[in-house]
């Protein structure tokens, strides 16, 4: 299963329309997708919005992904379809590593609910993929040709095919829920019921292999544990990205934000905390064949064979049985305020600090967004903390009834990773493989949401019940 695990998660990464970031231009922004991703966030504006926000199935979606190390080998195989990796220096103990991340809305709807407490109400589809894939040489030169370890015939190669990652996709159906506890200071939650599509997770802890020679046996050995959804994708079909449930989960996000008498603005989150139960119909493993080492002591078996042999190990003997898996969870933290440089032009410094929870990473981002009218440009260098610099840039067009936006977290590598696939050319791009690319819009439609003043009709007026939020925190009834 080594070879089909690692082969999938390649794929993920290489063929999507190309890290892990999360759009953080697009925070503290009132879109609907700030609204929904950071759940303390207003999506409406008195007087000028109206009361309905959706996307109406229209474009709204974000992907990334990423190679560390053996760059050009991946940017080949990216470029020109060939995975020749006949000049992979083998024996150098370095570990590579795949990111990626997809996060596609389907369909959303926000609400506004009530201008007591400015009450927003919303609904989600989205279907989300994570993928973290840490891998050696040695595993991406079995994969390709035995052949390649003929120079190191009957060489020890200890902890070579040390791999570990996992590979994750699922829909989210959410209700999100934000309202104002004073002025300054507001809450928000968003609870997801989750549909489980695929799962794949490879912990190779030791390992040994001797490649052998004309006299002497292959050796090769694994100790570690694997767990699946399928074992092989000729278990998958285009009924497996229908959502059905059986593999259910949940999962909940909770954030608050505050504004200071001085204009600061603070928002925190935990975000998509949860979990998925993965059906009983699911593989498990626990391999250790240590003390007794596959031999192959075949001098006609072809490369394809030996590579079968070898991944078996991984398999053999597994269970069908349900398992848990948790959904990548991460804490934000922002920090920022607009400064009005002359109207209408302003200028908006922002610092984003954002953790996973569970799994390795995270990122340090500054977004510098300058907003003339409706339209603003963002300039947003990341560091992500798998050791990766990105530069980011996003555009949008957006006003109280409408919003457009596109952009990249990673744009220099994105440019280049698209040039070069578009030309066929391996040696367009220089240090690790990346790309990324997001867009969506939002339209709002219904009545205008105006100051009682305003209106003869205003949701909430005549609602004497206290807000969610301070009955949930004991607050005082008293308006």
């Amino acid at each position: 299963m080594l070879k089909k695990y690692l082969i999938l998660s390649l794929l993920l990464s290489c063929s999507s329309p190309f890290l892990k970031a999360q759009q953080y231009g697009l925070f503290n922004t009132k879109t609907l997708f700030d609204g929904f991703e950071n759940p303390a966030q207003k999506t409406f504006v008195l007087d000028s919005s109206r009361k309905y926000a959706s996307n109406f199935f229209l474009p709204n979606f974000g992907f990334n992904a990423a190679n560390r190390g053996n760059s050009d080998f991946i940017r080949r195989a990216i470029n020109e379809g060939t995975t020749n990796m006949n000049g992979l220096p083998l024996r150098t103990t370095e570990i590579n590593a795949v990111y990626q991340n997809s996060n596609i809305y389907l369909l959303t709807l926000k609400i506004f609910k009530s201008y007591k407490d400015q009450k927003e109400m919303g609904f989600a589809w989205q279907i989300r993929s994570d993928a973290h894939l840490n891998y050696t040489n040695e595993t991406l030169a079995i994969l390709d040709d035995y052949e390649r370890f003929q120079p190191y015939s009957n060489e020890d190669f200890t902890d070579a095919f040390n791999n570990n990652g996992y590979a994750q996709s699922y829909h989210q159906f959410s209700f999100n829920y934000r309202e104002n506890y004073s002025k300054r200071l507001a809450f928000g939650a968003k609870v997801s019921l989750l549909s489980g599509i695929h799962y794949n997770k490879l912990s190779i802890t030791e390992s040994y292999f001797n490649p052998g020679s004309s006299t002497q046996p292959l050796v090769a050995a694994l100790r570690g544990s694997y767990k699946a959804s399928f074992l092989d994708t000729a278990e998958l079909s285009s009924r497996d990205a229908i959502p059905t449930f059986k593999n259910p989960g949940l999962s909940l996000s909770f954030g608050t934000s505050y504004t200071s008498k001085s204009g600061v603005f603070i928002m925190a989150n935990i975000k998509d905390l949860g979990f998925i139960k993965w059906a009983k119909s699911s593989y498990y493993n626990k391999f250790n064949n240590l003390d007794d080492p596959l031999i192959i002591d075949d001098p006609d078996m072809n490369s394809s064979g030996i590579e079968d042999r070898i991944a078996d190990i991984a398999t053999e003997n597994e269970e069908r049985k349900s398992f848990f898996s948790p959904t990548n969870a991460k804490v934000d933290f922002m920090i920022s305020k607009a400064y009005a440089i002359s109207i209408p032009f302003s200028y908006t410094p922002s610092l984003i600090v954002s953790k996973n929870i569970f799994y390795k990473g995270g990122d340090a981002a500054f977004v510098s967004k300058f907003k003339y009218n409706g339209l603003s440009l963002s300039v947003i260098p990341t560091y992500n903390f798998n050791n990766l610099m990105l530069m980011g840039m996003q555009g949008m067009y957006q006003t109280p009834n409408f919003e457009v936006f596109l952009g990249s977290d990673n744009l220099l590598k994105t440019v280049s990773q698209v040039n070069g696939l578009i030309k066929q050319d391996r040696s367009i791009g220089t240090g690790y493989n990346a790309a990324s690319f997001y867009m969506g819009l939002g339209i709002k439609f219904g009545n205008t949401v105006n100051h009682p003043q305003n209106s003869s009709y205003m949701p909430g007026i005549g609602d004497e019940r206290p807000s969610f939020f301070k009955r949930l925190f004991g607050g005082s009834k008293k308006r």
